[in-house]
């Protein structure tokens, strides 16, 4: 596909999934700082990211509660979830499965093919690109994502860490 793309000079966008482990239970608030809120946030800031979703995301607005719910059991003295359609947050709050983030990239807007635009005057022009262009910077993205990702767990520890005194370390 990219090499298709390449050969007619174009470009595409893409997804990048981001799963994140080991992030403890209580991470975030149910009003202000929800957790997925503040992840949305950092991923939505990185250049050409148009859209975030968490879990199921879209998906959910095509499902049942009776399916989309994850339910909760206790087995071997451990709580855990029957499923993990939320994503690993639940009401802004971590929930202590693994986090699951998809990033949409944009495809890049720069290519060889002729693309129309205006002058500052209002002129209508045509605009051709030349030179090195990437048909995808979306394995690039990836580093990127995984750091605001990082960035944000990080800060939302810090947040975290005197909402009970046994975290303060």
């Amino acid at each position: 596909y990219l090499e298709k793309c390449m050969k007619s000079q174009d470009s595409a966008g893409g997804v990048v999934e981001c799963r994140i482990t080991g992030v403890p239970a209580g991470l975030g608030s149910p009003v202000f700082e929800k957790l997925d809120a503040v992840l949305a946030q950092a991923v939505m800031s990185v250049g050409a990211v148009k859209a975030v979703e968490i879990g199921e995301g879209t998906e959910v607005a095509h499902m049942n509660g009776s399916d989309d719910n994850d339910g909760f059991h206790f087995e071997n003295g451990q709580i855990s979830k029957t499923s993990n359609h939320a994503g690993g947050i639940m009401g802004g709050i971590s929930d202590g499965s693994e986090i699951i983030l998809r990033a949409y990239i944009k495809p890049t807007p720069s290519i060889s093919q002729p693309q129309e635009t205006t002058t500052c005057n209002g002129k209508n022009i045509s605009l051709e690109i030349h030179g090195r262009h990437d048909p995808v910077i979306v394995p690039r993205a990836v580093v990127v994502i995984e750091s605001m990702c990082a960035l944000a767990i990080t800060d939302a520890l810090f947040a975290n860490m005197t909402s009970r005194l046994d975290y303060i370390q």
